[in-house]
């Protein structure tokens, strides 16, 4: 079995299908999604019916999709972020906002010893950064009888992977793969030992780099893979100008910030 995972899409269609491509170039069975399809961007209900056509078998909601389906309010978003989420809500049609509104609250179990969440495991909308906060996180899921489990979570925009280790917590940096020709990068799962996993985000990465992030977990060979695609930012960033929304949704999509 081999997953595909995507985070962070906000909207950004253009990026979701680049890395749709690419996907299916390298193959992939099922999909899971790890929250915020839309905010930021300018083509939110395009990416919604994008992703429902892949029938994912596991999702869990972002906090931007729960805002733009009217569960609950914009009043922690900075001003920008406020303005694009109300843009947002206003131009989805009526099955667009059933779709967000029902994405699940993560976490969310999808087979023995994996999870998927979009902030972390203990409160959706925590930002899991560095070794304390991933701690927090691997000794929340520490469930006695049951298998360390591999936690993927999105929200931070930041590729990262953490491991439980016996005095905490190691960071864990994933290495190139000599037999791919784009370069991806590997992690080996370890089963013994609990993991999380952040593969970027999609439509709005914030790691330096512009190219659209995502992942595939083979279970079978145990293997994480870390996959960066080139899309078509500019026509991203002229769709976000033409919609109106704020100029600098468009201008740090070059910059990967």
């Amino acid at each position: 079995m081999r997953y595909l995972i995507l985070s962070d899409v906000h909207g950004n269609l253009q990026a979701l299908d680049a890395v749709l491509a690419d996907a299916r170039r390298c193959r992939f069975d099922e999909t899971l999604i790890l929250g915020d399809l839309v905010g930021y961007g300018a083509d939110p209900q395009g990416v919604i019916e994008t992703v429902l056509g892949l029938h994912p078998i596991a999702s869990v909601r972002g906090n931007h999709d729960r805002v733009a389906a009217g569960i609950s309010s914009a009043a922690d978003f900075h001003d920008q972020a406020r303005a694009a989420i109300e843009w947002t809500r206003r131009n989805l049609t009526a099955s667009g906002r059933q779709a967000l509104e029902a994405m699940p609250e993560g976490p969310v179990d999808v087979a023995p010893g994996l999870m998927i969440c979009h902030g972390a495991p203990f409160d959706e909308d925590h930002y899991i950064f560095d070794t304390r906060d991933a701690w927090r996180a691997l000794s929340f899921d520490v469930r006695e009888g049951e298998p360390p489990t591999l936690c993927l979570f999105g929200h931070t925009h930041v590729p990262a992977a953490f491991g439980a280790a016996p005095r905490g917590v190691s960071v864990l940096l994933p290495d190139p793969d000599p037999t791919d020709e784009d370069h991806a990068q590997i992690l080996p799962w370890d089963r013994t030992r609990g993991m999380l996993v952040n593969f970027g985000a999609v439509g709005q990465p914030r790691d330096g780099d512009p190219r659209a992030a995502y992942g595939i977990v083979d279970m079978d060979a145990r293997r994480l893979i870390f996959r960066r695609v080139d899309y078509d930012i500019k026509t991203a960033q002229q769709r976000i100008i033409a919609a109106g929304l704020p100029e600098r949704m468009a201008t740090r999509l070059d910059r990967g910030a």
